[in-house]
């Protein structure tokens, strides 16, 4: 996924083409043909992570069907689906006859902050390479921390609850 907007100080170090972008538009999708994933949830996942990133806001336009099929080569209908599945989950709205826009947002993090965090990345991936991680092994170390991360959050926020829940019960 490439993106028009990108987070100040922190450079994009894909060499691919760019590929299916619209001039009204800020996203730029692309595909990976080996990953697996269909080809509609490739679509909705770069959305996603747009949204996510705060690269894609309120208002902004997604680019049209047509653009996208002509330039990624795909049947109109996998777009319609994957366009359909983000106005499912809320994300867009489509406008009949001006194209399919931005409604909602799941940006968490201001663009600052993601700058900072973007490159602080940069410079473990760095050091994971002169480890001699591949991307495989950097995906499989990160989410592992990841899932580890996730399950001392919880962990805490169960220890917590049951805290209060003991306090609750003493009177």
């Amino acid at each position: 996924m490439t993106i028009d907007k990108p987070i100040s100080g922190a450079g994009d170090e894909s060499t691919a083409p760019p590929v299916a972008r619209a001039s009204a538009s800020p996203i730029e999708f692309r595909l990976d043909p080996v990953s697996g994933v269909p080809t509609y949830l490739q679509l909705v996942q770069q959305v996603e992570h747009a949204l996510r990133l705060g690269y894609l806001t309120l208002g902004d336009q997604l680019p049209k069907v047509r653009d996208v099929v002509a330039s990624l080569a795909i049947n109109p209908n996998t777009v319609l689906k994957a366009y359909k599945e983000l106005e499912t989950k809320g994300l867009t709205a489509g406008r009949p006859g001006q194209g399919t826009f931005i409604q909602a947002t799941l940006s968490q993090v201001a663009l600052p902050e993601l700058a900072g965090l973007r490159k602080a990345l940069l410079g473990w991936l760095r050091a994971a390479d002169t480890a001699g991680l591949n991307e495989d092994g950097m995906v499989a170390l990160f989410t592992s921390a990841l899932r580890d991360f996730h399950e001392r959050r919880v962990g805490r926020a169960d220890r917590a609850d049951a805290a209060s829940g003991e306090q609750e019960g003493v009177a």
